[in-house]
């Protein structure tokens, strides 16, 4: 299967694009929107992204399956990462999710187009999302740039998304799905790949745009940031990290393989690229097993795993930082008895580290894990001084007793997403991304500022 060209990410490699280009294209998208777009209700929308979801799921959709074909070689994740990765967020997409994410963010979905009064509030209020939506992408994963497509159309926005160089396939296949789903909706989708900083096109792009979204470095999100005009209202969400933490309480012998196992899968999920991908694991100590058997047990899962889901293939800089890394922590483990090392064989596809240093360490990442022990949640927080204000997601397993008040004080110590180990590439719909409304980021409310009720009544 060969996908159409009906995107400018369709083209051929070496097809080239100048301003002009670029220029007409947002001039469609807006045209498109206005004729297909804006008059469509909310529940329609939602329903077309529903259906969308519910194709992909099937074992015999097209695209998903030339996504899982064809996407090991174009985007270096294994087929078995992949599928299960796109799996998750496709099952985000139902009517029961898009209600709760309409309701936590707006109070109604109706206020995307009419005026919705609150109880007990003298005023109604209406939302209204840009016009015209330009996204920068990051490369690193796919699910992000899916969810901003996804969040654009709700909004009913046309949407122009600047793919990283080398990353649009994805974001391709889900603008195809949506296209045979409703091509109307489709028609209002735009998808370009090319080196960043190409200044002659984004210019043209940030000039059509009432609002940019931009994933990535903190250096790109600056240097996007300072070439938009004032009018474009600039959303970004840059550089975090994330990181485990395991009560000991659950350190018991009969949940110890069902916690390693969900350990792993915050590990394995592409294969820990991200900023919801854990760097390490804090293990509290005196548990029935102990922080270093967990690690141990945690390197074997690693090991049972690569077989059936297989890191993919790393940049030969990758591979050597982690050989490196390996190397220092080897020495470490030869002179000191509280530091240990686990890794794979003839290869770089995992390594688990297990150190008493209470310092986060930041992870090279492609399955690169720190277990460090501490004999309290306070412990964390003193070795996670270098990171606070920069932490994305906390994996956490503790006892339903314990769990409400580690969320607590993770919370105000300043994390903005908090969840049960095993689900820290997997948040739902309704996550708000670096505790920041995901819808709220690109409306525009007006308040309608209505006659007091008493006198309504007396008037009447």
């Amino acid at each position: 299967m060969n996908l159409p060209n009906y995107f400018l990410a369709d083209l051929p490699p070496e097809a080239e694009f100048s301003p002009v280009m670029i220029r007409s294209a947002c001039e469609t998208l807006k045209r498109n929107r206005k004729k297909y777009l804006l008059p469509r209700s909310t529940d329609d929308v939602r329903k077309v992204l529903c259906e969308a979801g519910a194709a992909w799921l099937q074992p015999d959709n097209r695209f998903r399956k030339l996504a899982l074909e064809r996407g090991p070689a174009a985007t270096k994740f294994s087929r078995p990462v992949l599928e299960r990765g796109l799996d998750e967020f496709f099952r985000q997409l139902t009517p029961e999710n898009f209600c709760a994410l309409l309701e936590q963010e707006l109070g109604s979905g109706q206020r995307l187009h009419d005026f919705v009064q609150a109880a007990n509030a003298g005023a109604a209020a209406l939302v209204r999302g840009p016009e015209f939506l330009v996204h920068i992408a990051a490369g690193n994963l796919p699910n992000p740039t899916l969810m901003s497509m996804t969040l654009g159309l709700l909004t009913r926005s046309a949407q122009f998304v600047k793919c990283a160089s080398g990353a649009a396939f994805l974001p391709r296949i889900f603008a195809h799905l949506i296209y045979e789903t409703d091509h109307k909706l489709g028609a209002c989708l735009e998808l370009a790949e090319w080196g960043g900083g190409n200044t002659d096109l984004e210019k043209v792009l940030f000039a059509e745009a009432d609002c940019v979204t931009v994933t990535g470095a903190d250096q790109t999100l600056a240097a996007v940031q300072a070439r938009l005009p004032v009018k474009v209202r600039f959303v970004g969400y840059g550089q975090r990290v994330s990181f485990g933490f395991v009560a000991r309480e659950v350190l018991r012998e009969d949940e110890i393989s069902k916690l390693i196992s969900r350990a792993a899968d915050d590990v394995i999920a592409w294969d820990q690229n991200g900023c919801l991908s854990p760097h390490c694991f804090y293990v509290e100590e005196r548990g029935p097993v102990e922080s270093d058997r967990f690690a141990a047990l945690l390197a074997a899962e690693l090991m049972r795993r690569e077989i059936r889901e297989p890191r993919g293939d790393i940049p030969l800089e990758s591979s050597a930082e982690i050989a490196s890394r390996r190397a220092l922590y080897e020495t470490l483990a030869a002179h000191r008895g509280d530091v240990k090392i686990w890794s794979s064989q003839n290869s770089t596809a995992w390594t688990v580290v297990f150190e008493h240093e209470l310092r986060f360490h930041f992870s090279p990442l492609n399955r690169f894990i720190f277990v460090k022990p501490v004999p309290d949640v306070a412990a964390a927080f003193q070795g996670l001084d270098e990171v606070q204000g920069k932490v994305s997601t906390v994996g956490l397993a503790a006892p339903p007793e314990k769990m409400r008040d580690l969320a607590r004080q993770f919370a105000l110590w300043g994390a903005t997403r908090i969840c049960p180990l095993g689900l820290m590439q997997n948040p739902p719909l309704t996550w708000r991304h670096d505790g920041r409304p995901a819808l709220g980021e690109l409306v525009t409310w007006t308040d309608f500022e209505m006659e007091p009720l008493k006198r309504q009544s007396v008037e009447a």
